[in-house]
């Protein structure tokens, strides 16, 4: 069983072509400029269209060395 939909796919896909474009932008309005920033994005997107795509993962980490950086510093 395929985790996601075609509807997910093509939103992926246009999101990969507004960033090489230069047009895709993050929530804050800053381009985007990271591949796996643009995924996530296309990845929301077809989330919000109602496309199957899996449910985001709730203890996800941000970023590894900054998160132990940061404990450190506490």
């Amino acid at each position: 069983m395929a985790k996601y939909g075609q509807a997910a796919q093509k939103r992926v896909k246009s999101a990969m072509h507004r960033r090489k474009k230069g047009t895709l932008k993050s929530g804050s309005g800053a381009t985007v400029k990271s591949r796996k920033q643009a995924i996530a994005i296309g990845l929301s997107e077809a989330r919000e269209k109602g496309g199957k795509v899996p449910k985001r993962k709730t203890g996800r980490q941000t970023g590894g060395r900054k998160t132990k950086r940061a404990a450190k510093k506490r």
